[in-house]
């Protein structure tokens, strides 16, 4: 074995076709997930500062429930598209689970901030919720969609 072949630059050549096909798989991730997110936060802010002014968790329960409907849909269609199971029934059942666990993340991060904290304002319950919270959530909800509601090893559609 050469040395040119174990220096940074050489791995980082391995690398890169790698990272390159895995870039349109991200990126439809991604848009999917900003409608998502603006659909979460316009409904959680709409709640917040309407119906459920006093009860920030249940508006963020409601909002993640509401966006978790518009991802599933996006990314059965679009982003896992190639990998999506057969029986609908059971890849929504697992989706709702993974993006159960995304919402726990994210309200979690709102319920330190909110109640244990003492940072009750708009603005605070949004970055708890919307930015900590929401960064969080998406990775965990990515590896979960990736690794486990999509899996390439599932039974899929062509």
């Amino acid at each position: 074995m050469s040395l040119a072949a174990t220096t940074p630059l050489a791995a980082l050549a391995r690398f890169l076709p790698a990272v390159r096909s895995a870039v349109p798989h991200l990126a439809t991730f991604g848009g999917v997930g900003i409608v998502a997110f603006l659909v979460d936060v316009g409904v959680f802010n709409a709640l917040r500062a309407t119906v459920l002014m006093d009860q920030v968790i249940w508006a963020k329960v409601v909002s993640v429930t509401i966006a978790t409907g518009v991802a599933w849909l996006g990314h059965r269609q679009l982003t896992f598209r190639a990998t999506r199971r057969s029986k609908v029934a059971a890849e929504l059942l697992f989706f709702v689970l993974a993006n159960g666990g995304g919402l726990l993340i994210a309200a979690g991060c709102l319920f330190v901030s909110h109640y244990l904290l003492g940072f009750t304002s708009a603005l605070a319950d949004n970055v708890a919720g919307n930015v900590v919270g929401l960064a969080l959530g998406t990775a965990f909800r990515y590896l979960a969609y990736r690794f486990f509601v999509f899996a390439p090893t599932r039974e899929t559609v062509s």
